[in-house]
């Protein structure tokens, strides 16, 4: 992705946000200035990848695929003095625009429809070699209540409304097409986004980008290079 792209989608989403009383942690807004002000302080938000995360998962078409993320809260697998027991995340989509379609091996997340459109998700089991089942039933937790779908039917999630995705659970979700643009919450467990994402699609998780204009905010994945430590 271009820089350009990269800050345009954050301030997007800060405009999103702000339309729906939705407040970020303070180093959601901090300059670049900033940032390199306050290194002594910062070691947990870049061990644990606090802040944002623009990605098109290196397929070079964002509006289709791809997502603005922004991390709250997150611990550490190996030292659990590090940050929280547990992650908690913003995934805000334009109106159609999707993940790819993955699985994770160890984490259990809920996603949670935080307003303005609606989610749409499609759900797989896995096979024992880690490919997409495309032929069980899954059966999945929505709101405390256990509901069992086909493979691959189209679920929705409204307004207010979460879904329980465990682990080795394939998904694949979007913001329903027509219904506006959509921000999700995700709470779920200690988040590693370097190590615990299984993809059915040729994708990669992180964008590599293009400097074609100053950067507004750094992104969670590039704070020793574009800090300079």
């Amino acid at each position: 992705m271009k820089r350009s792209e990269i800050n345009a989608a954050i301030k997007w989403a800060k405009e999103l946000l702000e339309e729906n009383n939705i407040k970020l942690p303070p180093f959601g807004y901090w300059t670049m200035e900033d940032w390199k002000n306050r290194q002594p302080e910062i070691g947990t938000i870049k061990e644990v990848m606090l802040g944002w995360d623009i990605t098109d998962y290196g397929m070079d078409k964002f509006e289709e695929l791809g997502a603005v993320l922004f991390t709250l809260r997150n611990g550490s697998l190996e030292d659990s003095s590090v940050g929280t027991p547990y992650a908690e995340k913003l995934i805000i989509l334009k109106d159609g625009q999707r993940l790819p379609n993955h699985y994770h091996a160890s984490k259990t997340e809920d996603i949670i429809n935080k307003g303005g459109g609606i989610l749409a998700i499609k759900l797989y089991n896995s096979m024992p070699d880690g490919t997409v089942d495309l032929k069980s039933d899954v059966t999945v937790d929505m709101d405390g209540i256990r509901h069992t779908f086909a493979a691959g039917e189209t679920v929705y999630i409204e307004p207010g409304n979460s879904i329980t995705l465990r682990p080795h659970m394939y998904h694949l979700f979007w913001a329903k097409e027509g219904a506006g643009d959509l921000i999700c919450g995700e709470v779920s467990s200690i988040n590693d986004d370097n190590t615990d994402n299984y993809n059915a699609e040729d994708v990669s998780r992180f964008s590599k980008v293009e400097e074609d204009e100053e950067i507004i905010h750094p992104l969670c994945n590039e704070y020793n290079k574009v800090l300079g430590v």
